[in-house]
């Protein structure tokens, strides 16, 4: 079966925000593949996560 994707965009890159947004969608059936993160100019701290998972499409 093909895979279907999700991606989550959060402007909140603290470690708690990420935390729930893995276990919220991990609790639904979706596997985390990954995170990316979007940077700000002169800063070392990210602007942006995009949080993504896929699952296989018969589990929807």
């Amino acid at each position: 079966m093909p895979l279907q994707y999700k991606v989550i965009e959060t402007s909140n890159v603290a470690d708690d925000e990420l935390e729930r947004i893995l276990n919220e969608w991990v609790s639904q059936g979706w596997s985390f593949e990954g995170f990316h993160f979007a940077m700000r100019e002169n800063s070392k701290r990210p602007a942006m996560a995009f949080v993504t998972f896929t699952r296989d499409d018969g589990a929807a």
